[in-house]
């Protein structure tokens, strides 16, 4: 396999060219990976709908970025904590380092819309226009739309603490989009603020100009046209300051601090803490504006002033602010934009099953999503709470989503008398909200609801069902890498598996008395369970496969997952490079490991794959000597996930499941060369592609095909 780059490829790494120990920077790696979700928005092999998705994708990470690390880093700076990044960074420099790899980058980003998808957009038949585009009679429907939906819901606040003490500088909230308005009085001119509404649609529907109609090879039924919502509210700005003279407007966007510090101990009530905390985020302290390149020094000085923040915090575009509006495009009937159609199916031994039960204590069951559709682990819960034999179901909530139909089983099984306990993360980052509503309506119909353990996040995917069969008792079990979310269960690849494994069982119920009770369980018969024995498992897996190369050879580790941060279980992949084991790491996000280092780390290879489809399944293989290890679960290698998050990992002991992940996934995965990106020594990630007699090889089109009852079109081999 050659590897090649391409014109849209961008390939400057933000990490330091001479490296002063062994590892690489978490935020800067952290960039690395957003940029190459910004490379898919230049890849012009991808349907044009599908670049604008990924542009949006990448400014929402980026906004997430800010609300929760850059804002810690902040809180280390303010707070006089001097310990150093893994790579030996002060808090202060990081935010630096973190400037300087963004800047370019985000012109970049601003240069790819302005210059390449907006008028190609405008080729397509979908038009975003600004208002000195539009024609008279556009002009005449966004004034009526103004007038009747804008206007009414439009609050200015004014700022003159001199003259006026009652106009104090208003709060700006969370990732809120603003105009600054700037007016003329006899006394001189004055300063406003106005929210652009979240409430109305960011992009206002207009009617698209007869004469591009006419003009255009595209049906007309297929044209859209557009306006940004602040243009619209900067046009008629005037109906807000009658008597004054409007001198202009500039948009501007903050951020802030958006993670929750929880002191538990000190909290009578967890649920009623959590929800002051969702109340607080949008007050936390600003991080990060963003301004109009057009905006005047003057008027930024006062928004920096007022927010607390300094020069650094100030990012100046050109050109619409807040891109994340943009995946509202995704919604318009335009499929020749898009990604082909895909469609999930069910695995053959539970397409005609007619007891699923029986299904899984015929064997265990391997679920691939979204390759698979997310219905036999709602049929699962479903199932369960109709059964009548059912006695007992337990299962972990992290992010349910809305119209939950896995909550609404657990409620009707209660309702059919069935013992329910659910264990509900009020602490999953920005999902807390619908998690409270799950708890306050699951505990209103009986369910045993708990709310997390005090001092750990509880991230493991798990459900039990207690079943009577006859005179005993069977323990029916799903494990997996992904939320209990059918709704990211579509564009989410992770791993499910039904089980009736006695000892696993046996495992899960300890789990739960640990969760629910005073267990001080630690040590499982087959699962791997954070923060107590998964660290170790990590460790013996690897050791393990160390000592087996230095007897037989063919060394082989595989680890997929999202992120590896953790120093202790990179020192041990050095430790397997060193003694020869080849190791495979496949990381969708962060690696803080540096492969290809002489001595070191030259066994080491990572790749990235980002497709269509969000990588999230976690898998850890061994060769083991031709006796394949593989185990499969919730955790990636970073410290919190392995020393302060409930996680499960469990074996796969089925033989045909086992050659499913390591022929089928994981060799489809190293084999990748359209999607794939190699890290290399100097912390740059090279995106391979096929030599001339090579063919391209796609790991999430060869998925969806492999699959013969998914109607799927492969793209161009």
């Amino acid at each position: 396999m050659s590897v090649q780059t391409s014109a849209y490829t961008i390939p400057a790494s933000t990490q330091p060219a001479t490296l002063q120990r062994p590892y690489f920077n978490r935020e800067l790696s952290w960039i690395d990976f957003n940029q190459r979700v910004l490379e898919e928005a230049f890849d012009e092999r991808n349907p044009l709908l599908e670049r604008i998705k990924f542009l949006a994708i990448f400014s929402s990470n980026l906004d997430e970025f800010f609300m929760i690390r850059v804002s810690g880093i902040r809180q280390q700076i303010e707070a006089g904590v001097r310990d150093l990044s893994i790579d030996g960074l002060t808090p202060a420099e990081q935010l630096t380092a973190i400037r300087n790899a963004l800047v370019p980058i985000l012109e970049r980003k601003r240069d790819l819309l302005l210059d390449q998808l907006l008028p190609r957009l405008d080729q397509a038949g979908i038009h975003i226009l600004n208002r000195d585009q539009l024609t008279e009679e556009q002009h005449a429907a966004v004034r009526t739309y103004f007038e009747e939906q804008i206007f009414p819901v439009l609050t200015p606040l004014a700022f003159d603490p001199g003259q006026h003490p009652g106009h104090p500088f208003p709060h700006i909230s969370n990732l809120s989009l603003n105009l600054a308005v700037v007016v003329r009085e006899d006394e001189g001119v004055l300063f406003a603020r106005v929210k652009v509404p979240e409430v109305l649609p960011r992009l206002v529907p207009i009617p698209t100009n007869p004469e591009v109609l006419l003009s255009s090879d595209i049906p007309a039924e297929r044209h859209y046209s557009f306006i940004w919502l602040e243009q619209v509210i900067a046009t008629h700005i005037s109906s807000l300051f009658p008597g004054y003279e409007i001198v202009e407007t500039y948009p501007f966007r903050v951020i802030r601090d958006a993670d929750i510090e929880i002191e538990e101990d000190e909290a009578d009530d967890l649920l009623r803490t959590i929800q002051q905390g969702v109340r607080q985020r949008r007050f936390g302290a600003a991080v990060r504006i963003t301004i109009d390149s057009a905006m005047p020094a003057y008027i930024c000085n006062i928004l920096v002033h007022n927010l607390k923040l300094n020069d650094e915090d100030v990012y100046t575009m050109r050109g619409p602010l807040a891109l994340t509006n943009l995946m509202s495009l995704m919604s318009l009937d335009r499929p020749d934009l898009k990604d082909k159609p895909f469609y999930a199916g069910t695995p053959p031994v539970l397409k005609h099953a007619t007891d699923m039960f029986a299904a899984i204590r015929q064997q265990d069951i391997i679920l691939h999503h979204p390759y698979d559709t997310f219905g036999p682990v709602v049929d699962f819960i479903q199932t369960a709470a109709d059964d009548p034999n059912v006695l007992a179901i337990k299962q972990t909530l992290y992010r349910a989503g809305k119209n939950s139909p896995i909550v609404a089983a657990l409620m009707r099984a209660r309702e059919h008398n069935k013992q329910v306990t659910v264990l509900v993360e009020l602490k999953a980052r920005f999902d807390e909200e619908n998690n409270i509503v799950w708890a306050r309506a699951l505990e209103q119909v009986g369910v045993h609801v708990v709310y997390g353990l005090p001092g750990l996040k509880v991230h493991c995917k798990t459900a039990l069902v207690v079943r009577k069969e006859g005179d005993s008792i069977r323990r029916y079990m799903h494990l997996g890498t992904g939320n209990y979310n059918a709704s990211t269960a579509r564009m989410y690849t992770d791993l499910g598996l039904l089980t009736c494994d006695p000892q696993i069982g046996a495992d899960v119920t300890e789990l739960f008395n640990m969760l629910t009770g005073y267990s001080r369980q630690r040590e499982y018969r087959k699962l791997l369970v954070a923060p107590f024995s998964l660290r170790p498992g990590i460790n013996r897996l690897i050791d393990d496969e160390i000592a087996q190369h230095r007897q037989h050879g063919q060394g082989h580790l595989v680890f997929k997952m999202n992120s590896l941060i953790d120093p202790g279980i990179i020192d041990r992949l050095y430790t397997a490079s060193q003694a020869g084991v080849r190791v495979d790491l496949i990381i969708r996000g962060m690696c803080c490991l540096c492969p290809g280092m002489p001595g070191l780390s030259e066994n080491i290879y990572v790749r990235s794959i980002i497709g269509q489809f969000l990588e999230h399944s976690r898998i850890f293989y061994a060769h083991n000597n031709a006796q394949p290890k593989v185990y499969v679960g919730s955790a990636d290698l970073m410290q919190r996930n392995l020393n302060r998050r409930v996680e499960v990992v469990f074996p796969v002991k089925d033989a045909a499941i086992v050659g499913f992940i390591r022929d089928g996934l994981l060799e489809r995965y190293l084999n990748d060369n359209r999607r794939a990106r190699m890290l290399q020594t100097d912390g740059s990630y090279v995106r391979l592609a096929p030599a001339e007699d090579e063919p391209e090889v796609d790991s999430q089109v060869i998925e969806m095909g492999s699959h013969t009852h998914m109607a799927v079109t492969p793209l161009p081999m």
